[in-house]
């Protein structure tokens, strides 16, 4: 019985060493783009970072093309393209390889700060294909764009001084979320980030002025 069963080795079997460290060098590259390119944006600065490495130009700096040239045009700091112009015409065919930018988080509403009892929350709609149910109880970072008179503004904070994070509920109080179906137990309405519970020191302001007071200091 053994002779017609096919029994296929993991691939880590048949590396050698020089294959093994290849492996976990792109392993650790992957997850260092990952964890730079949270939105489009900045994974188009990444990966424009690794094509300059790899000797690619932007298509500005060229004033004419020539075979064996390698560019790179960005459209609106949100996408990137890139060429390797050939030596046929382009009547002769072009290969061409396309690739999304997926980056699934959850994007702040146009006004997004509110407060409930006595705690700021950023009101959020998720992007993307995420489960909801992964995004509660964990560290969040705030990164994005603001577009203002003067230009725009890149916000990034991340962990030292500050800590977003979606609350859940308790096990005690959780008796009726918990016989839903995985996918209905966290509501995308419910994905409000916690930003503050300390309020204002000045009368008649609560703890949303409080995170405003912050924000306007920062940016």
């Amino acid at each position: 019985m053994n002779k017609l069963v096919y029994k296929s080795k993991n691939i880590w079997e048949n590396s050698d060493e020089k294959a093994k460290k290849e492996i976990m060098d792109f392993s650790e590259g992957y997850k260092e783009f990952l964890s730079a390119g949270v939105t489009e944006r900045l994974c188009v600065k990444e990966t424009v970072k690794i094509a300059d490495k790899a000797g690619f130009k932007s298509l500005e700096s060229f004033k004419s093309l020539k075979a064996g040239d390698c560019v790179y045009m960005v459209n609106r700091g949100k996408q990137v393209m890139f060429a390797k112009i050939g030596k046929k015409p382009i009547s002769d065919g072009v290969a061409i390889i396309a690739a999304h930018i997926d980056s699934p988080r959850l994007d702040l509403k146009p006004i997004p700060v509110t407060e409930d009892s006595g705690i700021a929350y950023f009101k959020t709609h998720y992007y993307g294909g995420i489960k909801k149910y992964q995004w509660t109880s964990i560290p969040l970072a705030l990164s994005g764009v603001v577009m203002t008179k003067k230009g725009p503004v890149e916000i990034r904070i991340d962990g030292e001084d500050f800590c977003f994070t979606v609350t859940d509920l308790l096990p005690h109080l959780a008796a009726s979320q918990m016989t839903k179906p995985l996918k209905e137990a966290i509501e995308g309405e419910n994905l409000s980030v916690v930003i503050g519970s300390i309020p204002s020191s000045k009368e008649e302001e609560g703890t949303k002025e409080a995170v405003l007071e912050i924000l306007n200091k920062m940016y």
